[in-house]
């Protein structure tokens, strides 16, 4: 793989260079959410979002995102983040999927009350783009070989990292590259959704249930094939965050469904 672009005097890690590809897209993607429920956030009282809201939230949330994914990771492994904290905290390498959604997560909070969208609508907003941007991001984990891949295979796909950032010679499972098609797959589906909010009545917040439940499916499968250390009834800690991701989103959309289906019958009656 591909851990560092030389160009003359200039060294890119491929990681970094994915991650912000990753942010520009997302904004993008984003952004362009925003402007197709234009109409919609206009009828809101004190809507406060400008044309370029889209930007403006990814910057701050994929920011504040990466601090979490970089702080969750470190604090994995507490003793030995504690013994020697400041290169593992500076670190370009190590970041941890539930901590950047922890991150992102509250800086969504903060960014909904600012704007003046109501919560549960803004994350159905942003649920596409973050799809999109995590698959992007995991070409970087795929290019850098950081040690994101799967266990050993023998199957025609496998890949070996002997250049990676956490070498390995044998033919492994690909994972990053997994996720890559299946978060992406997942993006479409929830745009399709947010289409659908367009042109019929939905509950607020279905997309992002459904963002927590796909995504939590999703990467507990993943962690199968994966090469992370198990903690929790014989989890990993990816695995045991995307089974309160799943549970929350399921009992999230069984809970608006029911307010959106009681509501519903009250308009009619």
């Amino acid at each position: 793989m591909i851990p560092f672009l030389h160009l003359g005097p200039l060294t890119i890690p491929t990681f970094g260079l994915m991650v912000a590809t990753a942010l520009f897209v997302s904004a993008y993607v984003l952004q362009a959410d925003f402007d197709r429920r234009r109409p919609q956030l206009e009828s809101i009282k004190g809507y406060a979002g400008k044309r370029d809201e889209g930007f403006l939230v990814i910057g701050i949330a994929g920011l504040v995102g990466l601090t979490g994914a970089r702080l969750y990771h470190v604090l994995e492994s507490p003793s030995e983040f504690f013994a020697d904290p400041w290169p593992q905290l500076f670190s370009r390498f190590g970041f941890a999927w539930f901590g950047g959604f922890l991150g992102g997560f509250i800086a969504l909070l903060f960014l909904a009350r600012r704007l003046k969208i109501p919560v549960l609508e803004f994350m159905d907003i942003c649920a596409p783009a973050a799809c999109v941007g995590y698959a992007i991001g995991r070409i970087g984990c795929l290019l850098s070989g950081d040690g994101d891949y799967g266990m050993p295979t023998s199957l025609p796909w496998g890949m070996s990292f002997p250049n990676g950032v956490v070498p390995t010679t044998q033919r492994v499972h690909p994972t990053p590259l997994y996720e890559f098609f299946i978060w992406l797959a997942i993006a479409a589906i929830l745009w399709r959704m947010g289409a659908r909010y367009l042109r019929e009545p939905m509950a607020k917040g279905e997309v992002f249930s459904l963002y927590l439940i796909l995504t939590g499916i999703a990467r507990f499968l993943i962690e199968f094939i994966r090469i992370n250390p198990r903690s929790f009834f014989g989890m990993s800690n990816a695995q045991t965050a995307s089974l309160v991701s799943i549970a929350l989103g399921a009992v999230l959309l069984v809970y608006i469904k029911s307010q959106f289906r009681t509501l519903k019958k009250t308009a009619e009656a």
